[in-house]
Protein backbone atom coordinates (compact mmCIF):
# COMPACT_ATOMS: atom_id res chain seq x y z
CA UNK A 1 0.00 0.00 0.00
CA UNK A 2 2.65 2.33 0.98
CA UNK A 3 4.67 1.72 -2.52
CA UNK A 4 1.18 2.48 -4.48
CA UNK A 5 0.43 5.61 -2.46
CA UNK A 6 4.47 6.70 -2.90
CA UNK A 7 3.54 5.70 -6.91
CA UNK A 8 0.75 7.67 -7.51
CA UNK A 9 1.95 11.17 -5.44
CA UNK A 10 5.27 10.30 -7.43
CA UNK A 11 2.77 10.42 -10.57
CA UNK A 12 1.35 13.39 -9.30
CA UNK A 13 4.31 15.22 -9.38
CA UNK A 14 5.85 14.41 -12.70
CA UNK A 15 2.32 15.35 -14.47
CA UNK A 16 2.01 18.64 -12.32
CA UNK A 17 5.54 19.40 -13.34
CA UNK A 18 5.09 18.36 -16.99
CA UNK A 19 1.77 20.50 -17.18
CA UNK A 20 3.98 23.58 -15.83
CA UNK A 21 6.85 22.73 -18.02
CA UNK A 22 4.39 22.91 -20.89
CA UNK A 23 2.56 26.46 -20.23
CA UNK A 24 3.68 29.24 -22.19
CA UNK A 25 5.26 31.62 -18.95
CA UNK A 26 4.42 35.02 -19.42
CA UNK A 27 5.43 38.73 -17.77
CA UNK A 28 2.68 41.25 -18.34
CA UNK A 29 3.68 44.79 -17.14
CA UNK A 30 1.03 47.25 -16.78
CA UNK A 31 0.81 51.69 -16.18
CA UNK A 32 -2.36 52.46 -14.72
CA UNK A 33 -4.06 55.85 -13.52
CA UNK A 34 -6.40 54.69 -10.59
CA UNK A 35 -8.97 56.65 -8.70
CA UNK A 36 -8.90 55.16 -4.73
CA UNK A 37 -12.60 55.75 -3.50
CA UNK A 38 -12.49 55.13 0.60
CA UNK A 39 -15.99 53.86 1.92
CA UNK A 40 -14.90 54.91 4.91
CA UNK A 41 -15.98 54.58 8.49
CA UNK A 42 -15.12 55.22 11.85
CA UNK A 43 -15.69 54.42 15.85
CA UNK A 44 -13.58 57.17 17.83
CA UNK A 45 -13.50 57.47 21.33
CA UNK A 46 -13.97 61.11 23.87
CA UNK A 47 -15.21 63.20 20.94
CA UNK A 48 -16.91 60.66 18.91
CA UNK A 49 -18.30 61.17 15.15
CA UNK A 50 -17.44 60.10 12.07
CA UNK A 51 -14.79 60.22 9.54
CA UNK A 52 -14.27 61.60 5.96
CA UNK A 53 -11.10 60.65 3.89
CA UNK A 54 -10.86 62.26 0.53
CA UNK A 55 -10.51 60.66 -3.15
CA UNK A 56 -7.25 60.92 -5.24
CA UNK A 57 -6.08 59.63 -8.51
CA UNK A 58 -2.40 58.45 -8.90
CA UNK A 59 -0.22 56.40 -11.34
CA UNK A 60 0.01 52.93 -10.45
CA UNK A 61 2.84 50.00 -11.76
CA UNK A 62 1.89 46.37 -11.83
CA UNK A 63 3.68 43.22 -12.72
CA UNK A 64 1.40 39.72 -13.88
CA UNK A 65 3.20 36.78 -13.84
CA UNK A 66 1.72 33.68 -15.64
CA UNK A 67 2.67 30.29 -14.20
CA UNK A 68 0.01 28.72 -16.25
CA UNK A 69 -2.09 29.34 -19.24
CA UNK A 70 -5.12 30.84 -17.42
CA UNK A 71 -3.46 31.51 -14.11
CA UNK A 72 -1.14 34.55 -12.56
CA UNK A 73 -0.41 36.26 -9.73
CA UNK A 74 -0.51 40.45 -9.33
CA UNK A 75 2.00 42.21 -7.54
CA UNK A 76 0.39 46.13 -7.46
CA UNK A 77 2.45 48.99 -6.69
CA UNK A 78 1.11 52.52 -5.89
CA UNK A 79 1.08 55.38 -3.11
CA UNK A 80 -1.45 57.75 -2.20
CA UNK A 81 -2.43 60.70 -0.01
CA UNK A 82 -5.51 61.46 1.43
CA UNK A 83 -6.87 64.55 3.15
CA UNK A 84 -8.90 63.10 6.69
CA UNK A 85 -11.16 64.94 9.23
CA UNK A 86 -13.05 63.54 11.67
CA UNK A 87 -17.36 64.75 10.69
CA UNK A 88 -19.76 65.96 13.74
CA UNK A 89 -17.85 65.45 16.50
CA UNK A 90 -18.72 66.32 20.19
CA UNK A 91 -16.49 69.44 21.15
CA UNK A 92 -18.41 70.94 23.74
CA UNK A 93 -16.15 69.63 27.08
CA UNK A 94 -13.43 71.93 25.50
CA UNK A 95 -15.47 74.79 24.30
CA UNK A 96 -16.09 73.97 20.89
CA UNK A 97 -19.19 72.52 19.03
CA UNK A 98 -21.23 69.35 19.69
CA UNK A 99 -21.30 68.69 15.79
CA UNK A 100 -17.69 70.00 14.61
CA UNK A 101 -15.34 68.58 11.51
CA UNK A 102 -11.65 67.98 13.21
CA UNK A 103 -9.19 68.17 10.20
CA UNK A 104 -6.56 65.87 10.77
CA UNK A 105 -4.29 66.92 7.83
CA UNK A 106 -3.47 64.75 4.87
CA UNK A 107 -1.78 60.73 5.15
CA UNK A 108 0.67 58.89 2.47
CA UNK A 109 -0.27 55.27 2.20
CA UNK A 110 1.82 52.63 0.84
CA UNK A 111 -0.58 49.61 0.26
CA UNK A 112 1.31 46.73 -2.01
CA UNK A 113 -1.41 43.97 -3.10
CA UNK A 114 -0.84 40.84 -3.84
CA UNK A 115 -3.53 38.40 -5.89
CA UNK A 116 -4.33 35.54 -7.47
CA UNK A 117 -6.19 35.86 -10.69
CA UNK A 118 -7.67 33.50 -13.33
CA UNK A 119 -8.28 34.70 -16.86
CA UNK A 120 -10.52 33.23 -18.80
CA UNK A 121 -10.32 30.98 -21.82
CA UNK A 122 -10.85 33.23 -24.37
CA UNK A 123 -10.19 33.46 -28.39
CA UNK A 124 -10.95 37.26 -28.78
CA UNK A 125 -9.36 40.33 -28.33
CA UNK A 126 -11.08 40.99 -24.77
CA UNK A 127 -9.45 38.99 -21.98
CA UNK A 128 -11.74 39.12 -18.77
CA UNK A 129 -10.22 37.88 -14.81
CA UNK A 130 -11.05 37.83 -11.97
CA UNK A 131 -8.49 37.97 -8.75
CA UNK A 132 -8.52 37.94 -4.95
CA UNK A 133 -5.73 38.56 -2.72
CA UNK A 134 -4.01 40.10 0.61
CA UNK A 135 -2.92 43.52 1.22
CA UNK A 136 -0.59 44.76 3.43
CA UNK A 137 -0.58 49.21 3.81
CA UNK A 138 1.93 50.94 5.37
CA UNK A 139 0.76 54.67 7.05
CA UNK A 140 3.74 57.06 6.48
CA UNK A 141 4.85 60.83 6.95
CA UNK A 142 2.15 63.45 6.16
CA UNK A 143 1.16 66.10 8.74
CA UNK A 144 -1.39 66.59 11.58
CA UNK A 145 -3.06 69.55 10.27
CA UNK A 146 -3.60 72.79 11.84
CA UNK A 147 -5.58 72.06 14.99
CA UNK A 148 -4.09 68.70 17.16
CA UNK A 149 -0.62 68.15 18.18
CA UNK A 150 -0.08 64.39 16.34
CA UNK A 151 -2.05 61.89 14.57
CA UNK A 152 -0.56 58.07 14.17
CA UNK A 153 -1.62 55.43 12.83
CA UNK A 154 -1.29 51.63 13.15
CA UNK A 155 0.30 49.40 9.72
CA UNK A 156 -2.19 46.66 8.52
CA UNK A 157 -3.03 44.11 6.32
CA UNK A 158 -5.87 43.38 4.52
CA UNK A 159 -8.20 41.48 1.71
CA UNK A 160 -8.68 42.29 -1.70
CA UNK A 161 -10.90 41.12 -4.67
CA UNK A 162 -10.38 42.43 -8.08
CA UNK A 163 -12.77 42.19 -11.28
CA UNK A 164 -10.63 43.40 -14.89
CA UNK A 165 -9.85 42.83 -18.03
CA UNK A 166 -7.51 43.38 -20.55
CA UNK A 167 -7.84 44.31 -24.27
CA UNK A 168 -5.42 43.54 -27.12
CA UNK A 169 -4.43 45.77 -28.89
CA UNK A 170 -1.41 43.40 -31.03
CA UNK A 171 0.64 40.59 -29.49
CA UNK A 172 2.56 42.65 -27.23
CA UNK A 173 0.66 46.02 -26.02
CA UNK A 174 -2.75 45.95 -24.59
CA UNK A 175 -5.24 48.02 -22.89
CA UNK A 176 -6.43 47.05 -19.21
CA UNK A 177 -9.79 48.22 -17.33
CA UNK A 178 -9.48 46.97 -13.61
CA UNK A 179 -11.79 47.29 -10.54
CA UNK A 180 -10.61 46.22 -7.31
CA UNK A 181 -12.11 46.16 -3.40
CA UNK A 182 -10.15 46.74 -0.43
CA UNK A 183 -11.06 45.61 2.85
CA UNK A 184 -8.75 47.41 4.91
CA UNK A 185 -8.92 48.99 8.57
CA UNK A 186 -6.43 50.57 11.03
CA UNK A 187 -6.50 52.15 14.48
CA UNK A 188 -5.79 55.40 14.67
CA UNK A 189 -4.61 57.60 17.98
CA UNK A 190 -4.98 61.45 18.01
CA UNK A 191 -3.03 63.51 20.21
CA UNK A 192 -5.09 66.81 20.92
CA UNK A 193 -3.76 67.68 24.26
CA UNK A 194 -3.22 71.17 22.89
CA UNK A 195 -6.57 71.82 22.97
CA UNK A 196 -7.00 71.28 26.79
CA UNK A 197 -8.71 74.47 28.40
CA UNK A 198 -6.95 76.14 31.23
CA UNK A 199 -9.92 75.32 33.55
CA UNK A 200 -9.45 71.36 32.71
CA UNK A 201 -6.25 70.40 32.98
CA UNK A 202 -7.76 67.14 33.77
CA UNK A 203 -8.45 66.49 30.45
CA UNK A 204 -5.03 66.72 28.92
CA UNK A 205 -4.35 63.01 29.59
CA UNK A 206 -7.44 61.65 27.61
CA UNK A 207 -7.17 64.46 24.58
CA UNK A 208 -3.83 63.07 24.18
CA UNK A 209 -4.90 59.66 23.61
CA UNK A 210 -8.23 59.40 22.02
CA UNK A 211 -8.41 56.17 20.09
CA UNK A 212 -10.44 55.47 16.71
CA UNK A 213 -10.98 52.20 14.83
CA UNK A 214 -11.47 53.60 11.40
CA UNK A 215 -12.65 51.62 8.21
CA UNK A 216 -11.24 52.54 4.38
CA UNK A 217 -12.66 49.79 2.54
CA UNK A 218 -11.38 51.72 -0.82
CA UNK A 219 -12.73 50.99 -4.56
CA UNK A 220 -9.57 51.14 -6.39
CA UNK A 221 -10.73 51.90 -10.09
CA UNK A 222 -8.39 51.71 -12.93
CA UNK A 223 -7.38 52.08 -16.39
CA UNK A 224 -4.07 52.01 -18.29
CA UNK A 225 -2.00 50.34 -20.58
CA UNK A 226 0.35 47.14 -20.79
CA UNK A 227 3.41 45.87 -22.50
CA UNK A 228 3.64 41.40 -22.36
CA UNK A 229 6.78 39.52 -22.54
CA UNK A 230 6.71 36.01 -23.30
Amino acid sequence: MKKLILSSFTLVLITTATCFAQQKHELDIRLRAIDVVPQESATIGVIGGGVKIDNTVVPELDFTYFFANNFSAELILATTRHTVSTTSSNLSAIGGSTSANVPLGKKWLLPPTLTLQYHLPTTGIIKPYIGTGVNYTFFYSGDPGPVVNSVSYKNHFGFATQLGTDINLDKKFFLNIDVKKIWLKTNVTVNAANLTPASSPELAPVLANIPASVKINPWVIGFGVGYRIK
